[in-house]
C-alpha cells in the first residue's frame, strides 16, 4: 500500500514526535524510507534550516535514528522552497504517502497561507499524514 515513504525532516519538535509513526508504518508496509531536508536560501539568516552543514547532520542523524529501528533510509537534500520541494520529490520517488510533523501554526486563517504543511497537503501527489 505504502511502497515508498517520504518524511521530510527539520529541527522542529514535531518531526522528531513523528519518527515513531514514521517507522511503524515502514515496518508494517515494509515501505522504502526517504528522508529529505530542505536548505531554506529564502529563510532568515538566523535560521537554522538555511545552514547546509547542520542540514547534512540533521539528514545523518535521522538515518542512523532509523536504522536503529533496522530501517534503511535513503536521504536526499534540496534548497529551496520547502513546500514546493517536498511535493517534487514525492513525485520524483514516486512516494505513496508523505509523513509531516505540524506546529499547528496553519490552523488560523492568518497562518494557512505561510504554513509548509498546509501548502503541501493542498499540492501534494499522494496523501499527506500530518502529526501534531
Amino acid at each position: 500500500m505504502f511502497k515508498n515513504v517520504l518524511f521530510p525532516i527539520d529541527q522542529n519538535r514535531e518531526t522528531r514526535d513523528a519518527v515513531a509513526i514514521v517507522s511503524n508504518i515502514v515496518k508494517t508496509y515494509g515501505s522504502k524510507l526517504f528522508l529529505l531536508s530542505v536548505i531554506e536560501k529564502f529563510a532568515d539568516d538566523d535560521s537554522i534550516m538555511s545552514d547546509q552543514d547542520t542540514v547534512a547532520q540533521l539528514l545523518a542523524g535521522a538515518k542512523e535514528l532509523f536504522a536503529q529501528e533496522n530501517i534503511d533510509a535513503e536521504t536526499i537534500e534540496r534548497e529551496g522552497m520547502a513546500s514546493f520541494l517536498i511535493c517534487d520529490v514525492a513525485d520524483e520517488v514516486e512516494a505513496n504517502l508523505i509523513i509531516m510533523g505540524c506546529r499547528g501554526l496553519g490552523l488560523t486563517q492568518e497562518g494557512a497561507e505561510d504554513s509548509v504543511t498546509n501548502r503541501v497537503i493542498n499540492l501534494a501527489p499522494c496523501p499527506v499524514l500530518v502529526v501534531p
